[in-house]
């Protein structure tokens, strides 16, 4: 009997209407997550400053505010407020990515929140959901439709794409247009036309429109077409012709080896120049065919030539430098290429518990183990087995087979789903933006494709896997939906769950700003008045933006980037929230250096979301009040207010004598007052207490220390 329904249920699957509506009903399902998540979460870091510059790109053809990123997820983004009327803040002249950010709030905040914010949301949401279509078509196409609906399913619920996939951010996009790029040209491999050809291509451009990371893919399709080649000489037939002399025996063979292999080479490179031609042109649509910035000309800040004097890899610079002399590519493009870069340099990583000035090479590796869902990972592990079994099936279709059935696959086919993932991850362990999860999502697509296969190999292999496969697709529903909404903060139960991730993980793993709403719901539920708040993305999201009116207290952000003006009490008392990136230290740095290191040892009254950490107390913070008591010193002595300035810095020293920042302020303002002798004792006591915490998370301030030091000793003493 349970055979018989089997049977029934296979030729159920084999109509075609059956087939679509299993898969609308899916990605229906992911609608509706992601739907919920965006009406849940409030606003993350980067998505005010995403949002304007589509908008300004789409209404006045300006791409100087923000091109740390292409254009293509923005304006997608920007496009359902084209209808609304909205006021744009004027450009004040700030360099670029502090414009970007400070006005980007006042852009959404200052015409509604939510109602710009949340139908950007759903103009994302499309790629997350082009993406899920992708996965199921790729992994249809190569094993059948039991592999594409059930890799489509787990996709479905994995929190990571539920955590991104509903925000204005680059990360989901990228991946749907990376693997667009992969399956289009994978399909023209499978047969060629000039239709697909064209729509390999403008896949490529998508991919490098939608982020810098887009690069990543020519690499990735030249390897795919070395391969390709040496697998057509392995696959090739080397039969002796009838009464030939063994040397030339040895010679036919190796021509009739390596003859298919040169022809593959050559096809397929011949495409992959038309499909880099064709990507090069849809880069430059997106951009109207323009190399400046700026319709009127106006530059960049800072222009492009100078930022790239600031470049760390001067190689790359030249390079860009000579791109734009020849107007290569448009100049926003380019100035992005540098920003990447020089964003991967500065930006601390969190590990393991500890801050790094960079990235480290296992940080992906791990992420993935801690990031992942079980099942997910189980799947993974049983790959090897399923392909095993597999192996004859595997190797029996040639490089240049017909249209694939889902009856078997070719040896080529594994070439276009782990190259991706070979070559990406090589180059992400290699790089230092170490700051999430979310740069692995392209990574995870073709996974979740290879994982496709496997579950039809197991089926094939035996059906009772069904019972085991269908086992893990609930369990993947219920991990998920146990975060929900959570999802930013996921981390499997083999690492502790989502409540231990922040012992491995920081940054956008857990803590990308987006707690607020729930934040809001803590506090009124509570009537709590008397509260303070450590907001990691403060300054360019404000808590106030969504009616929490807590005490601001310092962080990073706003002390030494948006220079924001902020009065520190060095103790504070009632509710304290504090945002885990803050906690943990990935701005100012762990151990002393941290203001809010001392929470660690305290258990909270509350975690909410996962992300922002709730105290109740009294709580001395005097480090925190001296690093606002320093900032305001520098802004006092920049104005010209020598004594008021000097006042300030002494205080803070008072209140942190053992902070070389502090230390290194006051001897600025006490050399700006022209007291040379006590800014040089006040210099050397910053350098030795920079040297002594941490110096590593202070290599360029303690180089700056000793040039200053440098300085005033040839001039101590002189009139």
């Amino acid at each position: 009997m349970a055979a018989l329904r089997l049977q029934d249920v296979l030729r159920l699957q084999e109509r075609r209407w059956v087939r679509v509506v299993c898969v609308v009903a899916l990605l229906l399902l992911q609608t509706l997550q992601l739907v919920h998540v965006a009406r849940a979460t409030s606003s993350s870091w980067d998505e005010p400053h995403h949002l304007l510059d589509g908008y300004t790109i789409w209404k006045f053809d300006d791409y100087r505010l923000n091109p740390e990123v292409p254009p293509l997820i923005k304006l997608t983004a920007a496009l359902p407020l084209l209808r609304m009327h909205l006021a744009v803040p004027p450009n004040l002249g700030r360099e670029d990515p502090t414009e970007a950010f400070l006005d980007g709030r006042v852009f959404v905040f200052g015409n509604g929140g939510d109602r710009v914010l949340f139908p950007a949301r759903m103009a994302a949401m499309s790629y997350a959901l082009a993406l899920g279509l992708l996965i199921y078509l790729f992994a249809q196409e190569m094993f059948g439709f039991e592999g594409g609906i059930f890799a489509l399913a787990l996709f479905v619920f994995d929190p990571n794409f539920l955590a991104h996939g509903g925000m204005v951010t680059t990360d989901v996009g990228a991946a749907c247009c990376f693997l667009a790029s992969v399956y289009s040209f994978y399909r023209y491999c499978r047969r060629r036309s000039l239709v697909r050809l064209m729509v390999a291509g403008v896949a490529l451009g998508l991919a490098l429109s939608a982020k810098y990371t887009g690069i990543f893919l020519l690499p990735i399709l030249a390897l795919i077409v070395l391969l390709q080649a040496a697998l057509a000489a392995v696959q090739a037939p080397t039969r002796q012709p009838p009464g030939s002399s063994d040397q030339a025996a040895g010679e036919a063979a190796v021509q009739g080896r390596f003859a298919p292999a040169w022809n593959v080479l050559w096809r397929r490179s011949e495409a992959l120049l038309a499909v880099g031609l064709i990507a090069w042109v849809v880069v430059w649509s997106f951009y109207g065919f323009r190399y400046r910035a700026s319709p009127a000309g106006k530059d960049l800040n800072p222009p492009l030539a100078e930022y790239l004097t600031q470049m760390i890899d001067q190689r790359d610079a030249r390079l860009l430098g000579l791109m734009a002399r020849y107007k290569l590519l448009p100049e926003g493009y380019l100035w992005g290429l540098e920003n990447t870069q020089q964003i991967a340099y500065d930006d601390t990583s969190y590990f393991w518990g500890k801050v790094y000035p960079h990235g480290n090479w296992e940080y992906f590796p791990v992420a993935l183990l801690i990031k992942s869902t079980l099942p997910f990972l189980i799947l993974l592990g049983l790959t090897p087995l399923a392909w095993r079994w597999g192996r004859r099936r595997v190797l029996a279709a040639p490089v240049d087979a017909s249209e694939g059935t889902g009856a078997g696959v070719a040896a080529q086919d594994l070439i276009f789903l782990l190259s991706p993932v070979a070559v990406y991850l090589a180059i992400s362990m290699s790089a230092n933006m170490d700051i999430g999860i979310r740069h692995m999502l392209p990574v995870y697509a073709f996974l979740y494709v290879l994982v496709g296969g496997t579950a039809t190999l197991l089926l094939r292999w035996d059906r009772r896997w069904a019972w085991v496969l269908s086992a893990l697709l609930a369990w993947q529903v219920v991990t998920s939906a146990q975060v929900s909404p959570a999802y930013m903060a996921y981390g499997n139960r083999a690492w502790g769950g989502p409540d231990k991730v922040d012992r491995y993980l920081g940054d956008a793993n857990t803590d990308w700003g987006q707690q607020l709403k729930a934040v809001k719901a803590y506090l009124d539920q509570r009537h709590i008045t008397n509260c303070w708040f450590v907001y990691f993305p403060d300054g360019s999201i404000d808590p106030i933006d969504y009616g929490i009116h807590c005490h601001r207290l310092p962080t990073a952000n706003i002390l030494w980037w948006l220079d924001q003006p902020v009065s520190t009490p060095p103790v504070i008392s009632g509710t304290v929230l504090i945002s885990a990136s803050d906690l943990e230290g990935i701005e100012f740095g762990d151990g002393p250096m941290n203001p809010y290191g001392q929470f660690w040892k305290i258990k909270p009254v509350a975690v909410i979301q996962h992300g922002v950490y709730v105290y109740q107390g009294t709580f001395r913070i005097p480090l925190a009040a001296a690093l606002a008591e320093a900032q305001q010193a520098e802004d006092l002595s920049d104005g010209g207010k020598l004594a008021a300035a000097l006042a300030k810095a002494e205080d803070a020293e008072r209140l942190a004598p053992q902070s070389g920042q502090v230390a290194d302020t006051l001897g600025d303002v006490l050399a700006a007052d022209g007291q040379k002798a006590a800014a040089l004792a006040e210099y050397q006591k910053a350098l030795r207490l920079r040297q002594s915490v941490r110096p590593d998370l202070q290599v360029e301030d303690i180089e700056q220390l000793k040039q200053k030091i440098a300085q005033l000793q040839g001039s101590v003493g002189s009139p």
